[in-house]
């Protein structure tokens, strides 16, 4: 199957909503950009699970993941939602399961389950959690993520960690989704994270070019054959970033520095941002590392020259084709209480559905 392509919500992190003083308007930016790209035929909608955002000291809006969460599952209808990720550290993974089953529900099904260690310190001491050692949070995320797949699947959900202890944990309802709302684990760690992966999730999410890609990919097949599992039934997925111009310097001069600042030039010089031809290679080039294939069928190869500078997003093989109806809706509607939030450059993530189980009701 060919890639999909998921849009990293305006949501506070990055300085997407920067010039938006009031909050209620600037919630509706996010609310309006999702209902824009469900319309316009983005697989997914991604938000992130920080306190602060990415540039700070910063007096900008930052909404909370999982209430938004929950929100933008009765305002949407058809595009999965997800978390890039939810930072274990936060919640106790048993309510973490509990609230993702009620949100399974209010979506009608639509949720993926987004989970990683966490690792933004200013955040944890601001708030008041223990930043623990890196080994620390990944064995509490190993344990966090039983927890979860026992709420979700044993009528009593028990388990007797280091870290965490249920004991006859009721969940019901257990969600929407058989046998249980997907599970994404986010990380690049190829000792620990990748082997979860392996061992518990539905899908995986990294990052890089598409060189450490293709190894990280590599590895997590590895752990797939020791834990026994069938690579192919894990949705794997990356982020970039994405910027459109009529030619590469245009896309290029789309960038804010205080975007620029917060990416590594490495991962500039690898991510879709060009014309749009020089998009259509670099994506030819992303299937080979996501064991795509490249076809007549494949709208992205029909796009003609575009200038666009997308939000923050995650990415169907349509996605120049969708990011042109994307911009387009949004300059429409830009009169019915759209802000000027094009003036910021979005990351894309590429996911590939090849040999993956279909998520769907029970």
């Amino acid at each position: 199957m060919p890639l999909t392509y998921g849009l990293f919500l305006p949501q506070g992190f990055l300085p997407v909503l920067a010039g938006i003083k009031e909050p209620v308007e600037a919630y509706e930016t996010l609310t309006r950009v999702a209902q824009t790209a469900e319309e316009c035929g983005f697989a997914s909608i991604w938000l992130v699970d920080h306190f602060h955002p990415a540039i700070a000291p910063s007096p900008e809006p930052l909404f909370e993941c999982w209430t938004s969460t929950a929100s933008l599952a009765r305002d949407t209808k058809r595009v999965r939602i997800g978390q890039m990720v939810t930072a274990n550290s936060f919640r106790h993974p048993a309510l973490l399961a509990k609230m993702a089953s009620t949100v399974d529900v209010l979506s009608h099904g639509r949720l993926t389950f987004g989970i990683g260690a966490g690792g933004f310190e200013p955040e944890y001491r601001a708030y008041g959690y223990d930043y623990l050692p890196a080994s620390e949070r990944l064995h509490q995320l190993r344990e966090a993520v039983q927890v979860m797949l026992a709420m979700w699947t044993q009528e009593e959900a028990a388990f007797e960690g280091h870290y965490y202890q249920v004991r006859g944990a009721l969940n019901q309802p257990k969600g929407v989704q058989h046998p249980h709302i997907p599970l994404l684990i986010g990380g690049d760690g190829e000792q620990v994270t990748l082997k979860l992966v392996a061992q518990y999730g539905d899908a995986c999410n990294v990052s890089g070019d598409l060189a450490t890609i293709e190894r990280k990919f590599a590895v997590l097949k590895r752990h797939c054959e020791v834990a026994r599992r069938d690579y192919h039934s894990i949705h794997r997925t990356a982020w970039t970033m994405c910027s459109i111009g009529d030619t590469d310097e245009q896309a290029r001069a789309l960038l804010s520095e205080r975007m620029k600042a917060l990416f590594p030039e490495d991962a500039l010089s690898s991510a879709l941002i060009g014309s749009p031809e020089t998009i259509r290679q670099r994506l030819r080039v992303s299937l080979t590392a996501f064991n795509g294939r490249v076809g007549q069928d494949m709208p992205f190869l029909e796009i003609s020259s575009t200038s666009f500078h997308v939000l923050p997003l995650l990415l169907s093989v349509k996605s120049v084709r969708i990011a042109r109806s994307f911009k387009k809706l949004l300059w429409q509607r830009k009169g019915q209480g759209y802000p000027k939030v094009q003036a910021s450059l979005a990351p894309l993530a590429c996911g590939v559905t090849t040999g993956a189980r279909a998520y769907g009701p029970r």
